[in-house]
């Protein structure tokens, strides 16, 4: 009995110096393998808690760069782009408007209007239309052609426009018997030198052309004969005329045409001859 008593008390010792040599061997290969981990060979250097705080963050890509500038531009509030203020629109007083006014130059009926004509001759304009039923678009080339002639060869641009109201009424179609074409009747065949070469056998019903070319069939007359009453009847063809009929009409239109332009006159005596 003594002796199975011992026998269990020196298996139990021998069984805990089992454990105590498997505790000891595991425990063993328990801290080899931390240290292989933890030098490896001396490959791997360790890292501390420095390197850790100093080590940066990966590079966005491309489209998370854009994503996250697309947040915070929608969670800033909205950027004024101060604009250029625009210049204040000054209306002047009335008393300023006048004194301006007052340092303009004087309206002596030479400067051209709106359309091309000059004040004097607009006015004639709205009497032609009134007058003689004629539409002021189609006249206004005739006058300005009349201003333009008559300052280049020296003669009243309202003779000139007299000259249309007798001949044609201001007809630039206007054809008559004898062949005479357009405002200032002019015959074709006798002024063929200043018609120009080249131009058709309608030339004349140009408005233009056709005031140009009587102008100097005017001219002419008063180079050859020296007085406006004479160039007259020769531009009629009626230089025989004791009576001057054609240049009396003329100039009754001229005085009618001069009272329409608000032209001022002086009353002076002047014979049909000596009127320009």
């Amino acid at each position: 009995m003594k002796h199975a008593t011992r026998i269990n008390a020196l298996a139990r010792q021998a069984s805990g110096a089992v454990f105590g040599i498997a505790h000891g061997a595991v425990l063993f290969f328990g801290l080899a393998g931390m240290a292989y981990l933890g030098h490896d060979g001396g490959s791997r250097p360790a890292i501390g808690y420095a390197d850790l705080r100093v080590q940066g963050k990966a590079a966005p890509t491309v489209s998370e760069a854009a994503m996250a500038q697309a947040d915070a531009y929608r969670a800033q509030p909205a950027l004024m782009v101060p604009q250029k203020p625009e210049p204040a629109l000054v209306v002047p007083s009335a008393r300023k408007s006048s004194a301006l006014a007052s340092l303009r130059m004087p309206d002596f009926g030479l400067d051209a209007g709106d359309d091309g004509l000059s004040p004097e001759m607009l006015r004639v304009r709205d009497w032609i239309t009134d007058t003689y039923r004629v539409p002021g678009d189609v006249i206004e080339p005739a006058l300005m052609a009349a201003e333009e002639s008559a300052e280049e060869h020296g003669f009243d641009p309202l003779l000139i426009v007299a000259i249309m109201a007798v001949e044609s009424s201001f007809n630039p179609r206007a054809v008559s018997n004898m062949g005479a074409q357009g405002l200032m009747q002019v015959i074709p065949r006798y002024h063929q030198d200043k018609i120009g070469q080249g131009r058709g056998k309608y030339a004349l019903f140009d408005p233009t052309l056709n005031v140009r070319v009587g102008t100097l069939v005017l001219q002419e007359g008063l180079q050859r004969y020296g007085s406006l009453q004479r160039a007259l009847q020769y531009y009629n063809g009626s230089l025989k005329d004791p009576n001057a009929r054609y240049t009396r009409k003329v100039m009754a239109i001229k005085k009618r045409l001069v009272a329409a332009s608000g032209r001022e006159t002086v009353v002076r005596n002047e014979t049909p001859a000596s009127a320009g």
